[in-house]
This record gives structure tokens, sequence and C-alpha cells, in this order.
């Protein structure tokens, strides 16, 4: 019996680095799993006024911390609101916090680390001394900080997450940057006339994104978590907006006697930010050079 046999090279090469950093993703079941539930996360997300069964706004005093029923699956709050329909809307609010702070961090935090990293110099040691600055404070006291400055509000909350992430990504694009400037391939590109934004665009920043990839993954999840954290010290999102914090914040008087008006809130965050964790450590092992 002939076996037939396949050339590895040519299987690369037909599949393309896409494609086996898919393939590789596929096998770590923890990340595939992470996946699943950020994929159904964003799915609840983005069909929640079909999903939801009631408006998550819509108040019913007659009905008020009724516990999990069939009509009710979740229970509703002190004020007779379905619980489920704000555990789903809340989805939207949560991710687009995730994503919009992560934006505001990795693209400050990536044109610092870049000019730093490159330039070096004194404008290298200003910038690295101000992001240490900003790294002795602890991350949600210094969000806390920024939100008592710009006002309470769900915007302001975004704004802070996102700022106090910029040092992270900073000082990881500046360590790559740092090891990338002197290679030969980025000298050949300043030898043919490339000025420095085409040298930094084109040579530096593709050798950046593996790590920063990772980085965004994990840093959506500690987004979450401090925009969580803020709306439940009541500096996030304001009442009645389904955001999981706030839902948080409003029932917390109500642990003892109605425990379901924080479990699911609590338990969408633990699930989501548990999604992101697990996605972004099958990402770390499989674009790690060395594995």
């Amino acid at each position: 019996m002939i076996v037939p046999t396949t050339d590895v090279s040519q299987l690369g090469q037909s599949e393309g680095w896409a494609g086996v950093l898919w393939r590789r993703l596929g096998v770590n079941r923890l990340a595939v799993a992470g996946g699943v539930l950020l994929l159904g996360f964003l799915l609840l997300a983005l069909a929640a006024p079909l999903v939801a069964p009631y408006d998550p706004l819509e108040q019913d005093l007659y009905s008020r911390l009724s516990p999990p029923s069939p009509t009710h699956p979740f229970g509703t709050d002190d004020f007779g609101r379905d619980i489920l329909s704000r555990v789903i809307f809340g989805c939207r609010v949560s991710l687009r916090i995730g994503v919009v702070a992560v934006l505001i961090a990795l693209i400050l935090g990536t044109a610092i680390g870049l000019a730093g990293g490159y330039w070096g110099g004194l404008l290298d040691q200003a910038l690295m001394r101000a992001m240490d600055l900003m790294l002795a404070f602890p991350t949600i006291l210094l969000a806390i900080g920024i939100v008592a400055v710009l006002g309470p509000g769900l915007d302001n909350a975004m704004l802070a997450v996102g700022i106090v992430a910029v040092p992270q990504y900073a000082r990881l694009v500046r360590a790559s940057a740092l090891s990338v400037r002197e290679k030969d391939y980025v000298q050949a590109v300043r030898a043919l006339g490339a000025g420095d934004l085409r040298v930094l665009v084109f040579a530096v920043l593709p050798n950046c994104l593996p790590p920063l990839i990772v980085q965004s993954t994990l840093g959506l999840a500690t987004a979450i978590l401090d925009a969580a954290g803020l709306s439940f010290l009541g500096l996030g999102a304001q009442p009645p907006a389904p955001e999981w914090g706030a839902m948080l914040n409003e029932g917390r008087e109500l642990i003892l006697s109605a425990p379901w008006v924080l479990t699911f809130p609590g338990l969408a965050i633990f699930l989501t930010v548990l999604g992101f964790n697990l996605l972004g450590d099958g990402l770390r092992d499989v674009l790690d050079p060395r594995t």
C-alpha cells in the first residue's frame, strides 16, 4: 500500500501564515473555549433587541424583586426591570467600553513607544519617565482621579481606562522598537532613502504587532473590569443604563434579600473576562516565536 506524502514546505506555502496560526490556535482547547465565549457575547450584543425578552429600561413595580422564573429567567430588580434583558443589553455597553478604551491606549501607547524607541535620547528619557510616573499609581486610583476631574459618565470612564493603560503599550512597543531599529533590513530601508515615518510604519511597526495583539486581547479584559469598577463606584455609566458594573452598584444592598440582582451581572463580567484571558493566553502561545 502506498501512503501519499505531502511536502511540508509546500503545505506551509499554500496554507499561509494566517492558516498556520489559525490551525495552531485551534489545537489550544482553552483558547477555543475563550473564543466561543466571546463569540456568544458578541452575538448577544449584536442581536440584543431581537433576543432580549423585555425593554431593559421598562419598569414594572408589581413584579419588583421577583426571583428567577419562566417569565423572568434572571428575576427582576428593585424597579421591576428584567435582569436578563439588562444583562443582554449590557453586553453592548461593556464590549464597547473595552474596545474604545483599548483603542485609545493602543494608539497613544504605540505612538509614544515608537517615538521613544526609534529616536531615543532625551525624547526617550522624557517619555519613559512620564510613563514611569503613571505606573507609580494604581490603575484604578489613577482612573478615579481622571474621572473625578472630567466628571462621571460613560465616555469619561472609557477615556480614563484608556489613558491609564497607555504605559503598558508604550513600554511594550518601545522594547520592540529598540531591538528592531538596528536590524539590517531597517538599515537597508533607510539606505534606500525612506524617511523616518516610512521606516517606522513599514519596517519597525510590523515587528511590534504580535505582542501588541496579545496585549490588546488581555487588555480588553482589564478595561472591562476597570470600567465595571468605576461604574460600581458611581463614576462610570449612570443609572438607568444597563451596564454590568452599574447593575452591581444598584443591587449591592440586596445581596442577602435578592442575590440574583447581583449574581447574573457579576457572572457576565466573570465569563467575559475569562474569555478574553483564555483567548489572550492562546494567542500568546501561538505568536511566541520560541514555540
